[in-house]
């Protein structure tokens, strides 16, 4: 499989990085996929497109309170429209954003902070990926074996990895075999 290095990161490589997700899902026989999704558009694009395979699409949002208390971007009617298709929607704590975050507005430092910040080297859709097999994987949504994870930049996908998933906190036992696709700027 041919490797791609999109010129730009964003939403605008979606159709792009999808497509290297279900070419890889077809050649390579991995049935999980994790996608990550804060409206529901990508994951409405990727339940489109796997409908009717034999994958186990699972779709990551954020977590309810990301941006506003009690509140999730996600809405029921989207999520409904994923689901119809065959896909499961997973909202939950968010691995590398969760009570680290609340420490940090208060010491302006936490280790989880140094670990997705770290993975941002790689690009903001590496650090996502990562961090949805983690999750998927915590929900019991995902076996720990390879996923076929797309994540992006902002919004849409720009980010195709195959990662051996792990709960969250057997971190350092999950392996990132390969990057199908990523930004080369972000």
């Amino acid at each position: 499989m041919m490797y791609t290095y999109f010129e730009k990161a964003g939403r605008v490589n979606t159709e792009a990085a999808l497509k290297i997700a279900f070419k890889a899902f077809k050649e390579r026989g991995l049935k999980h996929i994790v996608i990550a999704s804060t409206f529901g558009d990508t994951g409405l694009k990727a339940a489109e497109l796997f409908a009717g395979k034999e994958a186990n699409l699972v779709v990551v949002t954020h977590n309810v309170g990301f941006r506003e208390p009690g509140k999730i971007e996600i809405t029921q009617e989207m999520r409904a429209k994923i689901e119809s298709l065959g896909a499961k929607v997973y909202t939950g704590t968010m691995v590398l954003r969760n009570i680290g975050t609340a420490i940090r507005e208060l010491q302006q430092y936490s280790q989880q902070d140094l670990i997705a910040n770290t993975l941002r080297l790689f690009g903001q859709g590496i650090k996502v990926c990562v961090e949805i097999a983690l999750m998927a994987c915590d929900a019991g949504l995902v076996p720990p074996e390879d996923v076929i994870t797309v994540a992006g930049t902002a919004r849409g996908a720009d980010t195709v990895a195959i990662i051996k998933a792990m709960p969250s906190n057997k971190l350092f036992n999950l392996k990132v075999r390969e990057i199908l696709a990523k930004p080369r700027d972000w």
